[in-house]
């Protein structure tokens, strides 16, 4: 089928209505492609996605052979209460503490409708760029009260047929910050989201604090996603007493990591007892590129460190690590477009995977954070799981993360919400031209 052909049958499509699109390529979970046809229903779920199935009895079908499809991307970790304030917080330092210090001096006066407005703006542009699930951690705390957990929580629900939105309850610590305020807020607060998290490494008391969010978790029922030794002093880390409490607390399988930048400073027969057990316990492990490029190693005179954990090691050690956005447009991150295969790119070159692991980066950006926010059987091309994919002209998964297409189309929830073509303007006597 032509491009402008293309183009208008899907976007003819009617939310409500079953369809059918048929002789695409399909990503499967295990990363093998096969031609297929696919039929959604008018749940907005897939009825089924195989070959040489009959579409007529849909209130459309679409030949989209020739085009590849793939599930939605998922970033799992944002933090959207703290998007796109960069010209408000300056950071000169470039440092962690210096965006810790800029965003908490702002969430003092960021009131629900500020937060709202940056929020779904950055949410459409994530949906656009093909990500349909997202998991964001939201500042809870004596600064930012519960106006971000408060706000994100009604975006969650209103825009649940829009978007998959977790929201992690991000029980931060200040310097002086005492317990009696987290104590007696956390409760609320995880009450409003969907995951127990929080940063031991700057908390005056870590056990104590590690105790709380992991005992939290369990009373609600909800699993955990903790800011781990987000810095590459080795002699200073928290793993082996977070992996403690994954035990202790029985949260195996419900526990994510993210940053854990201090692995890849620790020695290598260190990193490799503790990776043993990080998979033992079924730990999963967010690695965020963006802000551990930009924050990480500015003080190093000689050599900066690429401020990343071992993510090439962890993930050929079998543990399941995702890669995400962090934070998009902020003191963290002053950069950002929520484009997940531009944080897959990241990922590989910065992360010292091979050329020939494209796939592996692939993976970080759909399967495995997929696994690792219990999207279960509503992720992925199969029947019953939710209508999230994106369509595009690259021919296999290697050629979508490397450069990108030129044509995509996401549909979330069954309904198509972006399409994006990139087309050069034609010069007739360029030597470019192509031969007729």
């Amino acid at each position: 089928m032509v491009g402008g052909s293309l183009t208008a049958s899907l976007a003819n499509l009617v939310r409500g209505q079953s369809f059918a699109l048929s002789g695409g390529t399909v990503i499967n979970s295990d990363g093998s492609q096969a031609v297929s046809d696919i039929i959604v229903g008018a749940d907005g779920r897939f009825l089924a996605v195989e070959p040489f199935l009959d579409g007529t009895s849909c209130g459309a079908c679409v030949d989209i052979s020739g085009m590849l499809v793939s599930p939605g991307f998922v970033d799992a970790h944002q933090h959207l209460d703290k998007t796109g304030v960069l010209r408000f917080t300056p950071n000169p330092s470039g440092t962690l503490q210096g965006a810790r210090e800029a965003f908490a001096k702002y969430a003092r006066t960021a009131g629900p409708d500020d937060i709202h407005k940056r929020a779904t703006r950055t949410i459409e542009r994530c949906l656009s760029r093909g990500t349909t699930a997202i998991r964001s951690h939201i500042n809870v705390d004596k600064d930012a009260g519960f106006h971000g957990i408060a706000t994100l929580a009604g975006i969650r629900d209103g825009a649940k047929d829009r978007i998959t939105l977790q929201l992690v309850a991000f029980m931060t610590p200040h310097p002086g910050q005492d317990f009696d305020w987290l104590g007696k807020n956390i409760d609320g607060a995880v009450a409003l989201a969907d995951v127990v998290g929080g940063t031991p490494a700057v908390s005056e008391d870590p056990p104590r604090y590690l105790d709380m969010l992991f005992s939290a978790a369990v009373k609600a029922g909800k699993p955990v996603d903790l800011h781990l030794d987000e810095h590459l002093n080795a002699g200073v880390h928290l793993l082996d007493a977070a992996l403690e409490r994954v035990e202790r607390f029985g949260m195996q399988g419900r526990t994510v990591f993210s940053h854990v930048s201090v692995l890849s400073a620790l020695p290598r027969r260190d990193f490799q007892r503790i990776a043993e057990r990080i998979l033992a316990l079924d730990v999963g492990v967010v690695t965020l590129p963006a802000a551990n490029l930009y924050l990480q190693g500015r003080d190093c005179e000689m050599l900066p460190p690429r401020g990343l954990t071992r993510v090439a090691e962890l993930h050929r050690a079998g543990v399941t690590i995702a890669t995400a956005s962090d934070n998009i447009q902020d003191p963290f991150v002053p950069t950002g477009s929520g484009d997940m295969l531009e944080i897959a790119r990241w990922t590989l070159l910065a992360g010292h995977l091979r050329g020939d692991e494209l796939a592996a980066a692939y993976g970080m950006i759909t399967t495995a954070p997929a696994r690792l926010m219990g999207l279960g059987k509503d992720y992925g091309l199969q029947a019953g799981a939710h209508a999230d994919f994106v369509v595009t002209d690259c021919i296999d998964t290697d050629t979508l993360v490397a450069g990108g297409p030129d044509r995509a189309f996401v549909f979330s929830k069954g309904r198509l919400v972006s399409e994006t073509t990139t087309a050069l303007m034609r010069d007739e006597n360029s030597p470019l031209k192509e031969d007729a």
